[in-house]
């Protein structure tokens, strides 16, 4: 029987039970990711041109909490804006509630041991530099002091540490959810359009941590304007994150 004889409503479950989506649906998920999956381009165009400017951030405890705002409101937009597109599942989107109260000491271990794990390649790295001669340590000290993490562009060094209500805001709202919860979603949106869109590659367990790692590449590449330095490292935190996902679903 041809794909053009079976009538849709077959075509619809076969789909289903392939983990595919109906050929007419496709287009729908292609939306969700041009919407959902270009965002950190728009946030770094913003950025950049605010950056000749101060901190992105702000330098005040007001001027953070309304970039803030406005930061949150925008990633909203966009999100529900490509949501309406692909109508996404929670099940898709990897908003389910896992694994129950066990996500608050999971996530503490997690935070500590992606911090060891960096700090062990970033060690490594530099061993392994040196070893091989690629740099001398005195070159490596220079370079890493030339290419560090342009932490200033984009908060305000001197308001965290002076300025207690800036620094609050910092590990809080703007830890949690301006940073975390916001990349998250937008980590977990796009892969599963990876998995929608080109399901022979992505949807299996081992395509899904390839999808995380080009994701990662795309996130790492998005903190180009902090420095190389800060690029690399935002890679590979976003590849763990990734796995997380991932492995708790």
């Amino acid at each position: 029987m041809t794909e053009q004889s079976v009538p849709p409503d077959d075509l619809i479950s076969l789909a289903n039970q392939e983990g595919k989506e109906p050929p007419g649906k496709l287009w729908r998920w292609w939306v969700h990711l041009l919407v959902i999956g270009i965002y950190p381009l728009l946030g770094l165009f913003v950025h950049s041109g605010h950056a000749m400017r101060g901190p992105v951030l702000s330098s005040t405890a007001r001027g953070l909490l309304t970039v803030s705002t406005v930061e949150i409101i925008l990633f909203a937009l966009v999100f529900t804006l490509g949501w309406l597109a692909s109508r996404a599942s929670s099940e898709e989107l990897l908003l389910h509630w896992r694994p129950g109260w066990w996500v608050v000491p999971l996530g503490i271990v997690y935070s500590i041991a992606i911090r060891f794990v960096l700090g062990l390649i970033v060690m490594i790295g530099g061993i392994f530099l040196v070893i091989t001669r690629v740099f001398s340590t005195e070159t490596l000290q220079q370079f890493v002091d030339t290419n560090r993490p342009k932490v200033e562009a984009l908060v305000s060094v001197s308001a965290l540490e002076h300025n207690s209500s800036y620094f609050w805001l910092m590990v809080s709202v703007v830890s949690f959810v301006v940073a975390g919860l916001r990349e998250e979603l937008w980590r977990a949106a796009t892969l599963a359009a990876f998995r929608k869109l080109w399901p022979k590659p992505f949807a299996s367990p081992t395509g899904q941590y390839f999808a995380v790692a080009l994701i990662a590449v795309f996130f790492g590449a998005m903190h180009l304007t902090m420095g190389p330095i800060a690029a690399v490292l935002a890679a590979i935190l976003g590849l763990f994150l990734g796995i997380i996902i991932i492995v708790h679903r």
